[in-house]
Parts: structure tokens; C-alpha cells; sequence
């Protein structure tokens, strides 16, 4: 399980109560102003306590290439460079175990080479969720055109689960830790229900560097 956030962090102690109530490590790839922000203090101060892998998502949520040229960057060597850096800072100031986070998911889980590149240069390694799950698309709000319901996340996570070869086996779920206020329809809440299902299935939940260790 991977929480991404950078403004809201509504579900945060709902998604944390309920991963220590069934005793599960999980991932949060937060941005720096996340980590900056001190309304998000002490729910940052308890994901580290619980053993959560804690990770950078860039410090201001850059949108690092466009969106129909992905080969187009947005942002300069520099610039990226600059703002990961600021990200890792934000995280250190946890503590110094989490001072050298290896793994990083880009802002919008939008990347192309470079930034590929530019990550490796300095010893981080990019990952994203695993496409075939609407999960990345719970924080979207009814006035929007790819809006999706909780019920219809939570039916194509169970259509892939059900029918894929390999199920959700090395699978990364990505789910937000808050979203708009707009978005009544929150998909965390159903998160106790789906972690009894997975739990029930056989899964295991593991955090991302013995996953992909």
C-alpha cells in the first residue's frame, strides 16, 4: 500500500488507526510542503513511530514534462535537482532514519528518461503505482470529468484482484492520504474493508524496499 500527499491530509489518522489495527506497514511519499506543513506534524511524527516507510514526492509537487509531449520537460536539471533536495531535507528533519530515503514517486506519478536519470544520479531510485486499478483516481471531485466513485474504485480493484493471472501479487496500490473537500465520497473509509478482504485472500503487506529488494 502507497499514500501519496501534498495538501490535504484529511484520512491521515483514519489511514494510520486502521494500518495499526491490522498491523500493516505501509508507504507515504509525501511532498516537502507536506512535511513542512505543521498542521501534519505530529500525523508524520506517528507514521514514522508506527515503521511506515516515509518517502519524497518533490517538495512542491512539480509537474516535471507535459502531458501530451512526454519527452517535453518542464522543469530544468537545476530545478529538479533543487526541489527533490528540498524534499529530502523535509524528510530528514524526522529524524536522521529517514534522513537517505532510497525510493521516490514523482509528483502526478508523471515522468520521462531525464528525470529517470536525473533521480539515479543522485541515488534515488523512481517508482509508480501499478497501472489496472482506478485507486490513483480517488481524488478526483464530481465536477470533474474523469471523476470516479468510491464504488467504482473499489469494483476495479476487485475486478483486477479477481481476474488478473497473478492477482495483486507485487502490486503497488496508490491511494491518497487526503483530498478536496469537494470529494465527500472519501475512498479511504473503505480501507479497513479492503485490507480484511486482501488479508483474507492470502496477501501480505510489506513496505517498498522489501518489496522491491
Amino acid at each position: 500500500m502507497v499514500f501519496t500527499g501534498d495538501e490535504f491530509a484529511d484520512g491521515g489518522g483514519f489511514i494510520a488507526k486502521t494500518l495499526a489495527a491490522q498491523k500493516i506497514k505501509a508507504n507515504f511519499f509525501l511532498t516537502g510542503r507536506f512535511y513542512d506543513n505543521p498542521k501534519f506534524k505530529g500525523l508524520i511524527q506517528r507514521l514514522g513511530k508506527d515503521g511506515h516507510y516515509l518517502g519524497p514526492h518533490s517538495y512542491g509537487h512539480l509537474l516535471y514534462c507535459d502531458w501530451t509531449k512526454r519527452d517535453s520537460l518542464l522543469v530544468s536539471r537545476d530545478e529538479f535537482t533543487d526541489d527533490l533536495s528540498k524534499n529530502l531535507s523535509a524528510i530528514g528533519n524526522f529524524g536522521k532514519q529517514f534522513a537517505k530515503p532510497r525510493y521516490f514517486m514523482p509528483p502526478y506519478e508523471w515522468y520521462n528518461e531525464s528525470i529517470s536519470k536525473w533521480s539515479s544520479d543522485m541515488g534515488i531510485q523512481i517508482i509508480n503505482y501499478t497501472p489496472g486499478t482506478l485507486s490513483n483516481a480517488d481524488y478526483t471531485t464530481p465536477d470533474m470529468k474523469n471523476y470516479r466513485s468510491s464504488e467504482v474504485i473499489w469494483n476495479s480493484i476487485i475486478e483486477k484482484e479477481s481476474k488478473s493471472p497473478s492477482g495483486l501479487n507485487g502490486y503497488i496500490l496508490l491511494v491518497h492520504i487526503g483530498t478536496d473537500p469537494k470529494r465527500i465520497d472519501k475512498f479511504y473509509n473503505r480501507l479497513p474493508e479492503l485490507l480484511r478482504l486482501l488479508n483474507f485472500k492470502g496477501y501480505q503487506f510489506v513496505k517498498i524496499d522489501q518489496l522491491l529488494n
